[in-house]
C-alpha cells in the first residue's frame, strides 16, 4: 500500500481513502475531485473553489512554464500564490499538449524540476498519451517511451513532492496491466490512469472500464488511482465502483463556456430548460430566461458555479454510498441516465472475480433494483460459497414451505438461490426484491442451484420453483426434479 493512503471504508473496488500530501502538510479525502485551474482563464476565482468543496486543484505546469510572466512569478511567489489558493494543487506535465500537438519542448526531468521549485504538491512526468484504437505496435512504442520516463522520473529528487505514475496502454488490457505493474514497482506515489478523455469523450464507458480493471489488476489495491478527464458527475459512481479515486474536472468551466449545464443525468443545453431541475444556491436564485439574458461573462460565471455545486453533491453522494454500502445501487440508478453509463456497467458487472475479491462480506441491505442486480458480487460470492455444503439424501429446494418428506429442506431466495433456512436473516439473504423478481434474477438462482447440485453428485434433489421461466429451468441439471408452485401441485417425479 503506498505511505500515507488508509482506506476507511470500500464498496466494490470503490473506497472512501485518506491521502497524506507532506508538502502542503494536509489530508485529501477520496473519492476527491480536482478543478482544473487554467492559470490563462479563470472562470471562477479559484480562491472560492473551496467554498464548494474543493480539497484538491490541477493546473498545468507546461502552460506556467511556457508563458514568461507565469513562469517568473511561479518561480519568484511559487504556484499557491500565483493562482490564490491553499489547497494542494496537482501539476501536470504537458502531456496534453504532447497528445495534441505532437511534441513539446522540455524533458522528464526539467518540468519534474519545475514543478518542485515552483512549489506543486504533486507533479508528473512527461508521459505519452495513445490515442484509442491506435495499433498494437504504436502502442507498445509510446508504452516503452512512458516507462523510460517514469523510470527516470522516479531517479528525480523532488523533496516531498508526490510524483504521479500514468499508466498507458492504449485500448490493450494486458497492455496497461503490464505498465500498471511496471509503474507501481516504481514506487511512486499516485497512479492516474491516462488517455482516458477521448474514450471519455465519446461516451466508450465500456472501454473505460476495460482500461481501468486492467489498470487495477496491475497496480494492486493499496494505491491512490486518478482517472485523467473523468470531470462529468454523471460518471463518478461508476468511475468510484471501479476503483478510481480522484477525478479532474475541466467540463465545470468548458461547459458553462458552451452554455451547457451538467446534471446527474447528462448535459442540458440553456436554451432548451424552461426550469432549474436543481436546488443549488444558483439554480433557486435565479431562472433559465434570466440566465439566458446576462452577459456572456455573468452567465458563463453562474453556469460554472452550477457545474461545481452539481459536481461536488454528487462526489458527496458518492463517499456516503460507499459509506453505507450501497454504491453499486448508485451506480445502477445513473446507469439508467443514459446507454453508454449502462453498457460500462454490464462491463463492470463482468468482471466479478476482480470486483468480488475486494467487495465486502457484509453490508447495508442488498437492494435489487435491476436485472443487473443479479451479475453483482454478493450473488457471485454466495455461489462459490455453496460448494462448501455436503449434503446426503433427498434434499428439497424451495420457494415454499418446508415439507416432511425430505431429510433436507431448503429455502431459494433469488436471486441467490439455495441456502439453509437458518441463513434467511443474515446478509445478503435479507435483500430487497420485487415480486416476482424477474427473469434474470431466476436465472441467478438458477445457477446457484446448479453449483450446489454439481457439488453434491450423491445428494436426490428437488427444485420447488415459483414459475421459473424455461431459460431458467434449463440451467437446472436434468437430475434435478422440478415442482412449479405456481400451478395446482402434482406429486414430484423422482
Amino acid at each position: 500500500m503506498t505511505e500515507g493512503f488508509e482506506v476507511d471504508a470500500q464498496d466494490a473496488l470503490g473506497r472512501v481513502a485518506e491521502l497524506a500530501v507532506p508538502r502542503a502538510d494536509a489530508t485529501v479525502t477520496t473519492p476527491a475531485l480536482m478543478p482544473v485551474v487554467n492559470p490563462n482563464r479563470e472562470t471562477i476565482d479559484p480562491a472560492r473553489l473551496p467554498a464548494f468543496g474543493a480539497e484538491i486543484v490541477i493546473t498545468n505546469a507546461y502552460i506556467i512554464h511556457s508563458t514568461d510572466q507565469l513562469r517568473d512569478r511561479a518561480l519568484a511567489d511559487g504556484v499557491h500564490d500565483l493562482l490564490g489558493v491553499d489547497t494542494v494543487i496537482v501539476t501536470d506535465s504537458g502531456s496534453f499538449q504532447l497528445a495534441e500537438y505532437g511534441d513539446i519542448d522540455v524533458t522528464t526531468e526539467e518540468i519534474l524540476a519545475f514543478q518542485d521549485a515552483i512549489g506543486a504538491d504533486v507533479g508528473t512526468p512527461v508521459d505519452v498519451p495513445t490515442p484509442p484504437d491506435a495499433d498494437r505496435e504504436r502502442v507498445e512504442a509510446d508504452l516503452a517511451t512512458t516507462r523510460d520516463r517514469l523510470e527516470t522520473a522516479a531517479a528525480v529528487d523532488t523533496g516531498d513532492m508526490l510524483v504521479n505514475a500514468p499508466v498507458q496502454g492504449g485500448t490493450f488490457p494486458a497492455l496497461r496491466e503490464a505498465a500498471a505493474r511496471h509503474a507501481a514497482g516504481l514506487a511512486l506515489d499516485v497512479y492516474p490512469v491516462g488517455a482516458a478523455v477521448p474514450l471519455l469523450n465519446a461516451y466508450r464507458y465500456a472501454d473505460v472500464v476495460d482500461v481501468v480493471l486492467a489498470a487495477k489488476r496491475g497496480l494492486g489495491p493499496g494505491v491512490p488511482v486518478h482517472l485523467f478527464g473523468a470531470g462529468h458527475p454523471m460518471m463518478f459512481a461508476l468511475a468510484a465502483a471501479m476503483g478510481c479515486d480522484l477525478f479532474d474536472s475541466a467540463a465545470y468551466a468548458l461547459y458553462a463556456r458552451d452554455d451547457r449545464y451538467l446534471t446527474v443525468r447528462g448535459t442540458e443545453h440553456l436554451e432548451d430548460l424552461r426550469t432549474f431541475p436543481c436546488a443549488c444556491p444558483v439554480c433557486t436564485d435565479h431562472d433559465p430566461a434570466t440566465v439566458r439574458d446576462l452577459e456572456d461573462a455573468d452567465r458563463e460565471r453562474l453556469l460554472a458555479e452550477h457545474n461545481l455545486h452539481v459536481s461536488f453533491a454528487e462526489l458527496r453522494r458518492v463517499r456516503q454510498a460507499i459509506h453505507h454500502g450501497d454504491l453499486l445501487e448508485l451506480v445502477e440508478t445513473r446507469a439508467r441516465g443514459h446507454p453508454a453509463l449502462l453498457e460500462g456497467y454490464r462491463r463492470l458487472l463482468a468482471a466479478t472475480d476482480q470486483l468480488e475479491a475486494a467487495d465486502p462480506a457484509s453490508k447495508a441491505t442488498f437492494f435489487y433494483v435491476s436485472p443487473e442486480s443479479a451479475a453483482r458480487p454478493e450473488v457471485t460470492r454466495h455461489h462459490r460459497r455453496l460448494e462448501n455444503y455436503a449434503l446426503e439424501g433427498e434434499v428439497l429446494l424451495t420457494e415454499g414451505g418446508a415439507e416432511d418428506d425430505y431429510g433436507t429442506c431448503w429455502s431459494v431466495t433469488p436471486p441467490f438461490g439455495p441456502h439453509p433456512p437458518a441463513l434467511n436473516r443474515t446478509y445478503p439473504l435479507t435483500a430487497e426484491t420485487p415480486d416476482p423478481v424477474g427473469r434474470a434474477g431466476q436465472e441467478a438462482a438458477a445457477r446457484g442451484v446448479a453449483r450446489l447440485v454439481e457439488a453434491n453428485a450423491s445428494a436426490s434433489f428437488t427444485l420447488a420453483h415459483d414459475g421459473w421461466p424455461a431459460t431458467a429451468l434449463e440451467i437446472v441439471p436434468d437430475s434435478v426434479a422440478l415442482v412449479d408452485l405456481s400451478t395446482p401441485r402434482e406429486a414430484p417425479d423422482r
